[in-house]
């Protein structure tokens, strides 16, 4: 899929006025995604790591009242830190805390408050439609109990969170129009406690959270066997959503859907842009929610009903993860600053960049509904997103990973470049489906064989992810359909 990168941001500026005269310049050109990423910076990163492991340990159930050491201290240094940042941009970030205290779970026996610190970038015309980057602030050793021992945690999760705060630096300078949201949870050691929570709060808020970019341990080039990657992220999704998954189950075993949940499709965006940013960085989709038989807190906005994706390293260094210490047969383990790659944490941030920037000024994808079935031509019909100009009507084979075609629909939904309708068709099809005021028919193509989807394409070209015209595709929390009225 080619998305444009030279969209930017509607920058207005005025030259002084003089005696002489007083015409405005031209507003300055567009920032690209392309120049968005440019802007991260791997000092700060390295900077941000540095602060954060020198606070000895982040164990969730560590100090909350030391000045420079424990969890206490790394929260108010980070919430300082969006406090900096916020000043610098004439206060366009909302700085909050987002906690409860917890007992009675196996990792927290005892009550603890687990506090996120979180800056919130209002849109400037879809301040509803969110977009949210994560990683957890919190650190751990062998002993996932232990919450005195030193536990620096630069890669699990040190790495996350200066990513989060290098994301806010970089995209506080611009405007978008949805909502930009920059979080460092704790408690993710703990049970996955800050996740849920923030999770919680978006819901609370009525968020209409399009993307949650979860990123969680994505520091480190080379594993613990010396097999290195510096060319690759892993980017994790799930297949079939979790929210509404044995409602859709029937649905998806007649009509498929098993490979395209939002946050699939959210993974097949970020793989494209990685692509068109000439990083030097790819993306590696892996199709499960998680590592094998682990779990991030991405998780949480999932059972949210949020799409969500987990960013991390294309080979973990498990000597230097979850680890005490320690010097054991010449063989150093520990999550250590000097373990870590900085150009390569400075590459995954520049796309988790790009992707929130191109996400927030994109429209919200749409929701297509597709039919056809005993026909030789396919018909999609959706409901018009408010601020969309446009939308392109994608489809690809059923087994396979990317989408393989597309065509761009006009902004009143009406043009059919494959063909017409027979009017009366139209008609009928309309009545059928007051909803859905915008179609497109592709003539000749059977539905039977391929997957269909549509994204949004904002007036300046932005496009949204792939929404697939499959139960569960829609980017929304799934809501169960209301029951059938009773038989009189």
């Amino acid at each position: 899929m080619k998305r444009l990168l030279l969209v930017g941001l509607a920058l207005i500026a005025a030259t002084p006025a003089t005696a002489q005269r007083r015409t405005p310049a031209p507003p300055p050109p567009p920032a690209s995604l392309t120049g968005l990423a440019d802007q991260v910076s791997e000092q700060s990163l390295r900077s941000y790591v540095e602060r954060l492991v020198s606070f000895g340990t982040r164990h969730t159930l560590s100090d909350r009242n030391h000045p420079t050491r424990g969890i206490g201290a790394s929260l108010n240094w980070t919430e300082a830190e969006f406090r900096r940042i916020a000043q610098a941009c004439g206060g366009c970030l909302e700085i909050t805390r987002t906690g409860e205290t917890v007992s009675g779970l196996p990792r927290i026996p005892n009550p603890t408050l687990v506090e996120n610190v979180v800056a919130i970038q209002r849109g400037t015309t879809d301040p509803n439609r969110v977009v949210i980057i994560t990683g957890h602030i919190d650190s751990r050793v062998t002993d996932v109990m232990n919450a005195t021992a030193d536990a620096p945690g630069a890669n699990d999760d040190g790495s996350g969170t200066a990513a989060v705060i290098e994301a806010a630096r970089v995209l506080s300078r611009h405007r978008f129009p949805a909502t930009i949201v920059y979080a460092a949870l704790s408690g993710e050691e703990q049970g996955l406690v800050g996740g849920r929570i923030l999770a919680a709060y978006a819901r609370e808020q009525g968020w209409q959270v399009e993307a949650n970019l979860n990123n969680d341990i994505i520091g480190n080039s080379c594993g613990s066997d010396g097999v290195c990657d510096a060319a690759n992220v892993r980017v994790f999704s799930e297949g079939l959503r979790w929210q509404g998954g044995d409602q859709i189950r029937g649905q998806v075993r007649s009509q498929g859907g098993e490979n395209d949940s939002p946050s699939r499709n959210l993974s097949r965006y970020l793989a494209d842009l990685a692509g068109e940013l000439g990083l030097g960085l790819d993306v590696r989709q892996i199709w499960r929610n998680d590592r094998f038989g682990r779990g991030g807190d991405h998780t949480e906005f999932l059972n949210a009903g949020f799409p969500a994706v987990r960013l991390s390293v294309a080979v973990e260094d498990y000597d230097h993860q979850h680890q005490d210490l320690r010097t054991e047969n010449g063989r150093v383990y520990g999550d250590t600053i000097d373990e870590m790659d900085f150009p390569y944490l400075r590459k995954v941030t520049a796309l988790n960049v790009a992707a929130l920037a191109a996400l927030a000024r994109a429209p919200m994808p749409p929701e297509p509904r597709v039919s056809g079935a005993v026909s030789t031509n396919t018909v999609l019909q959706w409901a018009q997103v408010p601020t969309a100009a446009s939308y392109v009507v994608r489809w690809r084979r059923t087994d396979s990973p990317q989408w393989q075609h597309s065509v761009r629909s006009d902004p009143d939904c009406v043009t059919l470049p494959i063909g017409r309708r027979d009017p009366a068709e139209q008609a009928a099809l309309l009545r059928d489906a007051p909803n859905y005021t915008c179609e497109h028919q592709l003539f000749g193509i059977r539905v039977d064989d391929w997957v269909f989807g549509v994204s949004s394409v904002a007036a300046d070209g932005s496009e949204s992810p792939v929404a697939s015209a499959l139960p569960g595709g829609a980017f929304r929390p799934y809501t169960p359909p209301p029951p059938a009225p009773a038989r009189q």
